[in-house]
């Protein structure tokens, strides 16, 4: 039941090396700014101090450019919603404890957000949207799961990966091949110009009555792989290009087969109708292309969001906290930052 009809949304999101902070107006996204942090890919990894630290140069100007974009005045907002978990503790608490000191200096409410579960609602930004119950594939650096969602913030969590996550090998086999980070979307780009059947890298289904993931095998066939057919000289590969994109194409056929297969299946053993993917992975091209292609053949409606929606970002955290919002849900402020915040 809506007790209260919320206007305007502050959104901030800060839990790992992306700065950003949206404007939701009436449920309609006016402003979503992401100031990326350049800095990691030196170390070919995210640092967590050197990201905390960025986080604490950037809110301020951040969060005044998605006002300004917006065309709101902070004394116009109605509630500020905020990453609380799971992240990076010092990159967390950054945005966190802005939004405490925002929310209570304004007199309004301030709503925690699950950072996966925002991933899920982000296919509520625009329309159309997900109907009841539906099945979604969160798939990203951190996380690979598969949840059922029965109604708003209702969940049954159906599997999730034993090791790697699909986003966590894509970098890892990134790294192998001295492409760099983050290696989603340069293994992506590669990938569409090599023969995804050059290597057949593993499937690793597990027990086929559960949808559980792990992708550290295939990750690990990889580097067996390259150590079995190149050289190393000075740590780097002895790789022409198209042996590259092949390695590429083989290995990221192998991941999606994967996610798509478990999924379809889930699908069809809870009877949805409707399925969602999310999370910075969902942005692979041919994951689209092949979960596409399954649910036009079985009479699924797919769900994914836009580009700039699947990567971290605020508009995702500010939609949680409308939703929330209109059912009275808000957070106490002594909510802490939860690293390894459980999404159950």
């Amino acid at each position: 039941m809506l007790i209260v009809v919320i206007m305007n949304i502050l959104g901030i999101e800060t839990s790992c090396d992306e700065t950003s902070a949206s404007i939701l107006v009436d449920g309609v996204i006016r402003s979503n700014i992401v100031s990326s942090q350049f800095v990691h890919k030196k170390y070919g990894g995210v640092v967590p101090e050197l990201a905390s630290r960025a986080h604490q140069q950037l809110i301020v100007p951040v969060v005044n450019e998605a006002l300004q974009t917006a065309g709101v005045n902070h004394h116009q907002l109605h509630g500020i919603a905020v990453t609380y978990g799971p992240g990076l503790m010092g990159a967390l608490m950054v945005g966190l404890n802005f939004a405490k000191a925002f929310s209570y200096g304004l007199k309004i409410p301030f709503i925690g957000v699950n950072h996966m579960e925002a991933h899920i609602y982000s296919n509520f930004i625009g329309d159309p949207k997900p109907g009841y119950p539906f099945l979604c594939l969160i798939v990203s650096g951190g996380h690979t799961q598969l949840a059922l969602m029965k109604a708003p913030f209702v969940k049954e969590l159906l599997g999730e990966t034993l090791d790697d996550a699909a986003g966590e090998a894509f970098d890892k086999v990134s790294k192998m091949l001295d492409l760099g980070f983050p290696g989603g979307p340069v293994i992506d780009k590669l990938a569409s110009k090599g023969n995804p059947h050059c290597i057949e890298f593993p499937r690793s289904f597990l027990d086929g009555n559960n949808f559980n993931f792990s992708f550290s095998g295939v990750k690990t066939a990889v580097l067996y792989w390259l150590r079995d057919h190149t050289n190393s000289v000075n740590g780097h590969r002895s790789l022409d290009e198209q042996t590259r994109a092949d390695i590429c194409a083989s290995f990221q056929a192998a991941v999606i087969d994967v996610l798509v297969e478990k999924t379809i299946r889930a699908a069809r053993q809870f009877g949805v109708r409707d399925i969602a993917v999310a999370g910075g992975v969902s942005a692979n091209s041919a994951l689209r292309k092949q979960m596409h292609q399954h649910c036009q053949q079985e009479n699924f409606r797919l769900f994914i969001p836009a580009f700039e929606y699947c990567t971290d970002n605020a508009a995702m955290i500010a939609m949680v906290g409308w939703m929330k919002l209109q059912q009275g849900m808000r957070s106490p402020y002594d909510l802490n930052a939860v690293p390894n915040l459980a999404f159950t």
